[in-house]
């Protein structure tokens, strides 16, 4: 039997209106993760955006682990301590492909 490899999730819990919206959200990136042939590891919740540290624990198990996907609901969510493409740039430069569960956002 093949492991499939896993995939980190990242959620800012700011960018959704309640805890039914953030349940969703999670659920949204096992489904994805599912169909893309992943195992859903951590996610990393966001909720305070001032510290950020959800992302820093989420870059530093990037950098010190053979993870190299993560995905987030929508890109918006990677808006917390920068610009969306930077963040996103960040990740890929620690060689972690990003997705989006839904791109439209």
């Amino acid at each position: 039997m093949t492991t499939r490899p896993t995939l980190l999730g990242y959620v800012r819990a700011d960018a959704l209106s309640c805890a039914e919206e953030l349940a969703a959200a999670t659920d949204s990136l096992a489904a994805f993760a599912s169909a893309e042939g992943f195992t859903l590891g951590t996610v990393y919740t966001e909720r305070d955006t001032a510290e950020s540290a959800a992302f820093h624990a989420l870059l530093e198990e990037v950098k010190r682990s053979d993870v190299r996907a993560v995905v987030v609901p929508a890109m918006n969510h990677l808006g917390s301590v920068g610009t969306p493409a930077a963040l996103r740039q960040h990740l890929e430069f620690h060689q972690a492909q990003v997705w989006a569960v839904n791109s439209a956002k």
